[in-house]
């Protein structure tokens, strides 16, 4: 009875305090969405090393955009405005550069270091915000920004130092150096999209336009699939999907 009315006293701490302060629930779910991603994106290493980053990325587009698709016009969805489709577009276009980057260096460096290096780009997203979007740059912001990018630094010395010899390994660190940039110009398209579209339609076309973005390539580029590769892949797709519609509803709520 006390560990069910603690747990009980706990949840109802949680929801006053969400209440007082709204501004948590962006937050809260941006840092869920990112915990999502995470698991995705070792779901996603497992599948590019065994089959390639080109088949996983476009099953995986394939897969959450026909779900996500139907999702939208189960729900009614409409043909976007020449400004939403624009927004998806282009995101779409930079999501499948940043994507494919990001697991082409991924596979060619360890999950830890990969993760931690691509973190520049919330740094950078904090400059392009307060150029493109007008947002508000903070002291404390800047100051952890910094600070957060001579980790970044230095864990890429230490990498480079490491493997001198080995080319595989420094070019996946400027696969995954190159992706946060274009992650960086992601996150800006990302809150002008969610103040315009849905979640569900943010999902459905990023998916759409990644696909169509890496379809061209299908006759140099496709691998048959390993074996629990489209598990893996199909897994990735689910999270994939939740991760981007947390984003799509905390971006609209939140300064990027």
């Amino acid at each position: 009875m006390n560990r069910r009315g603690g747990d009980a006293n706990a949840s109802l701490a949680y929801e006053g305090a969400m209440r007082r302060h709204p501004s948590l629930l962006p937050i809260a779910a941006t840092v869920l969405a990112i915990a999502v991603f995470s698991v995705m994106d070792a779901l996603m290493k497992r599948a590019s090393s065994a089959s390639g980053v080109y088949g996983a990325l476009l099953l995986r587009s394939l897969l959450a955009g026909s779900v996500m698709g139907l999702v939208w016009r189960g729900r009614g969805g409409r043909w976007p405005g020449r400004a939403a489709l624009r927004l998806h577009l282009l995101r779409g276009v930079v999501a499948a550069g940043m994507a494919a980057s990001f697991f082409y260096g991924l596979v060619r460096t360890p999950m830890a270091q990969g993760m931690a290096l691509s973190f520049i780009a919330p740094l950078l997203a904090l400059y392009l915000a307060a150029v493109h979007l007008g947002e508000q740059l903070r002291r404390a912001a800047v100051f952890g920004s910094l600070l957060a990018l001579a980790g970044v630094a230095a864990i890429a010395a230490d990498r480079v130092g490491a493997a001198r010899l080995d080319g595989e390994a420094v070019i996946g660190i400027a696969a995954i150096l190159f992706s946060a940039v274009l992650y960086a110009w992601n996150l800006v398209l990302q809150r002008r999209q969610a103040q315009l579209a849905s979640p569900v339609e943010v999902a459905f076309f990023q998916n759409l336009v990644v696909a169509a973005a890496l379809a061209p390539a299908f006759p140099l580029l496709w691998q048959p699939l390993a074996p629990g590769v489209p598990a893996d892949v199909a897994l990735g797709a689910l999270l994939a999907t939740i991760s981007l519609m947390l984003l799509a509803w905390a971006y609209a709520r939140a300064e990027a």
